[in-house]
């Protein structure tokens, strides 16, 4: 049923999740576009598309679940990183892992349509990395992020990023099991983004503003910009940051800290 549901939704255009029978693993890459293709149901009723809908995020929601209970036996604190493309998340990972060395084991889970070029710039960085390649999808899931986490298999008490599909829609509707979703916001990107794209802002934990070092260079008004952010959340924290000259780095990994903290006396 969920097979058939994933490919009527696929024709629908609505969020939906993407079967695993083909996941092709090779060179550390979790490749779900092998063989992978939507399905034309023309005429499909709204009223079907509910149902669906609700179904795939129903069993998704299941094994997120599940994650979560699994992330909390083994001590691990999991972040689902989102943003759109071009956010400056990946260069940030990056800082991170370099600014996390003695402090706690980090491991990240890389999401992307195709290539390992973020995972392998994880790895340069000093982390075990696992790349997710979801072919035609555009957000990762809770069983894609199962199988990952037995592929990479992460110490005890790490922190375990999972950079999502750049993607400010469907990656919002779907829970990953983790303990919180990060926004990345870059200031190249235009201050109008919390209201186009709601549902992610709405799910947010916290709003990293990036890319600061440029915000004299580019017209971004960063007061409106927050203003439209907690209009749709209005309890979201907003962290400033540039990962490419280290400002606001460290309240960065001051909220990382106080998520394990807080994950340790849970």
């Amino acid at each position: 049923m969920i097979d058939d549901d994933h490919a009527a939704l696929h024709a629908a255009g609505v969020p939906h999740v993407h079967s695993h029978d083909h996941v092709e693993i090779k060179a550390g890459v979790l490749d779900y576009g092998a063989g992978h293709a939507g399905v034309a149901v023309p005429g499909l009723p709204q009223e079907r598309v509910v149902a669906i809908e609700q179904a795939v995020l129903g069993h998704n929601d299941a094994l997120a679940e599940r994650n979560r209970q699994a992330f909390a036996a083994d001590d691990l604190l999991v972040l689902n990183l989102l943003s759109s493309p071009g956010s400056g998340k990946t260069t940030l990972l990056c800082e991170t892992v370099r600014a996390m060395r003695g402090r706690a084991p980090v491991a990240v889970i890389e999401g992307d349509q195709q290539t390992s070029f973020d995972a392998d710039r994880i790895r340069a960085a000093g982390a075990p990395s696992v790349q997710i390649n979801t072919g035609k999808g555009c957000h990762l899931d809770a069983a894609m992020v199962a199988r990952a986490v037995e592929t990479l298999a992460p110490a005890r008490g790490s922190i375990l990023f999972v950079e999502n599909v750049g993607n400010l829609v469907c990656p919002a509707a779907f829970d990953l099991g983790e303990a919180a979703k990060v926004v990345i916001l870059s200031v190249t990107e235009g201050e109008d983004k919390p209201l186009k794209y709601p549902d992610m802002f709405a799910a947010a934990d916290l709003l990293l503003l990036n890319k600061i070092d440029l915000s004299p260079h580019v017209d971004f008004d960063e007061e409106r910009c927050l203003e439209l952010a907690h209009r749709v959340n209005p309890s979201l924290p907003v962290l400033r940051l540039s990962a490419r000259t280290g400002d606001g780095m460290d309240a960065w990994l001051d909220w990382i800290g106080a998520r394990q903290r807080e994950r340790a006396t849970a």
